[in-house]
């Protein structure tokens, strides 16, 4: 929804420029997700972010086979336990149960965290590229086909093979 009314708003901005009188605008569009997989920092970030989710799941899954022994030890004593044992066993797998919850929602958050820390430089890296294009080409707009929004675009005016050609990708 949110990216329906992006584009409703950037063509309603286009058909305002152009009925105005203001000189005639140019528009290309480029597929950024596309062009973005293609960058060799794309690739190196994919590999450390797959090294970093193993690292943090290591520790999850030594955490979840450590609570389901205790919790096998538990089953296996609990007939011959006293009821004041049983219930503190029973409160210490519980607090064990949440911490590895909580571990496992910071390990989500740490994955998104890093992610965003890993994409952000990539990000403007393509974004500086496609703008130096856009003004070498004389481009008053460059649209990113890949949101949705973008009914319709010519073949003439996709700059990503300017756009690989000024980041050196082939």
């Amino acid at each position: 929804m949110k990216n329906m009314l992006k584009s409703v708003a950037a063509l309603f901005a286009v058909l305002i420029l152009a009925s105005s009188g203001v000189k005639a605008q140019k528009f290309a569009y480029i597929d950024l997700q596309e062009l973005m997989v293609l960058m060799p920092e794309y690739k190196k970030a994919a590999t450390h972010m797959e090294a970093y989710n193993d690292t943090l799941k290591t520790a999850s899954d030594m955490m979840v086979k450590e609570f389901q022994k205790k919790v096998a030890d538990y089953q296996n004593a609990e007939k011959t336990m006293p009821a004041s044992v049983k219930e503190m066993k029973q409160k210490d797998l519980q607090d064990m149960q949440n911490n590895i919850e909580g571990y496992q929602q910071k390990m989500q958050e740490d994955l998104r965290n890093k992610q965003e820390e890993l994409i952000k430089p990539i990000i403007e890296k393509a974004k500086n590229a496609i703008s130096a294009v856009a003004k070498e080409g004389g481009y008053s707009y460059v649209f990113d086909s890949s949101v949705a929004g973008l009914l319709y675009k010519p073949e003439g005016d996709n700059v990503m093979g300017k756009v690989k050609t000024k980041l050196g990708i082939l």
